[in-house]
């Protein structure tokens, strides 16, 4: 026989049974209520701290624009990776139990890395805005996906370009010095190359391969060695105070290549641009960017300009603000905080409304944009003018660059 009778219902009975449903339901739990909480780690203080604090004007100028585009709000929290892998792991962490439900960043590779770690094993979708190892989206992640373009990809855009170039001015290097960073964009460049340029049956022979510490504060010495390679033309891979100190190093030493070919940020950097001025002229620049035809392009590139009138819209805003514009895109089409459901309508984006060259933003099975494209920029008098692909250009390229003791 059933007995039927119940036990009373006390205050502790209550609590016990709602800790329960929480502890069994998180998903749900966190579901509730709105904006999407949006975690963004940048290296905001460190060696790339100039980068990162560059990556979160794309974040403060993405508010004016999504409200335009009738895309939702978001709540940013902002956090600080202090340019170390292991405290971008560990404020991921702290970001996730701290409520945020999806997570931007980070900028470099190898931080990166950590964060899509952490991210996959909380379940907290991770939409990453710049960095290439190719590694970070070969792992069969289903909560990381990235808007920027691998090594390879990369390194395959920007010998196309490149020979895009020599061949509407006419001219080409016949022999290239490959320096590089050694941190883990860097090394994934420098494997990346072996692979890919034989492909493109380049004009140049690579004569020297120079590796050397992003934080160095001199390389006078591994300058020296690529002015010895009697190289004509340097072929970079690096970070902006690395571009900086090399720069000094070139114009010290009497050398001046016909060109400076870079896949990679420092030198397109405004910092870079202010610090050496005239001297900063004339380097190209074979990276992500975005196409100045673009309506969305004009747009950002106007707010941006209303809020820093001395600042040129480069890599660091554009794909920091495209990462911003998956989440407002998934967000609103989820509708629900859900990491869960988040995750998924970030699977299913296809935004042709965007900034970058190419034509949009989807993700394959990998979590990877593997339609994107692109561009080379060269310096002109402290701006950046974008010289291929044709289709996605706005001035013709000038080569060879003006000798450094020529600038007056």
């Amino acid at each position: 026989m059933t007995d039927n009778r119940r036990s009373p219902l006390t205050r502790r009975r209550v609590l016990a049974g709602t800790a329960a449903s929480l502890l069994a339901a998180p998903a749900i739990v966190r579901a509730q209520g709105g904006p999407l909480k949006v975690g963004v780690l940048l290296p905001r203080t460190g060696a790339q701290a100039g980068i990162g604090q560059d990556c979160q004007r794309g974040v403060e100028i993405a508010p004016g624009i999504f409200k335009d585009l009738g895309l939702p709000d978001l709540t940013i929290m902002n956090g600080d990776t202090e340019t170390n892998v292991e405290v971008a792991r560990a404020r991921a962490e702290k970001m996730i139990n701290d409520g945020a439900q999806l997570l931007v960043g980070a900028f470099d590779s190898g931080q990166s890395t950590a964060i899509a770690q952490v991210a996959e094993q909380k379940g907290i979708p991770f939409v990453i805005n710049i960095a290439a190892a190719p590694p970070i989206t070969e792992q069969g992640y289903k909560f990381v996906f990235r808007n920027f373009p691998t090594a390879p990809m990369i390194l395959a855009d920007a010998f196309a370009n490149q020979k895009e170039i020599f061949e509407s001015t006419g001219k080409a290097p016949k022999s290239v010095v490959f320096m590089h960073v050694n941190d883990t964009f860097g090394t994934a460049m420098k494997n990346g190359i072996g692979a890919v340029m034989p492909k493109f049956n380049m004009p140049y022979q690579l004569v020297e391969q120079i590796a050397y510490d992003p934080t160095a504060r001199d390389l006078s010495v591994e300058v020296a060695k690529a002015k010895a390679a009697g190289a004509e033309a340097l072929l970079m891979v690096s970070r902006l105070n690395d571009a900086i100190l090399i720069t000094r190093e070139l114009v010290k030493q009497r050398w001046s290549p016909m060109a400076v070919l870079s896949m990679g940020p420092g030198w397109y950097e405004d910092q870079y641009l202010k610090t050496l001025g005239k001297l900063a002229d004339g380097p190209m620049s074979f990276v992500p960017w975005y196409d100045p035809n673009k309506k969305l392009s004009r747009e950002l590139e106007a707010a941006l300009a209303k809020a820093h009138p001395d600042i040129n819209l480069n890599t660091n805003h554009i794909y920091t603000f495209e990462a911003l514009l998956v989440a407002a895109d998934a967000y609103k089409r989820a509708g629900s905080t859900d990491p869960k459901a988040l995750a998924d309508a970030i699977r299913a984006t296809n935004i042709t409304n965007n900034v970058s060259t190419g034509p949009g933003i989807q993700f394959d099975a990998k979590g990877q944009n593997d339609k994107l494209k692109n561009s080379a920029i060269q310096n002109r008098g402290g701006k950046l003018v974008t010289v291929a692909p044709k289709v996605a250009s706005n001035a013709q390229p000038e080569l060879p660059m003006t000798p450094y003791d020529k600038r007056g």
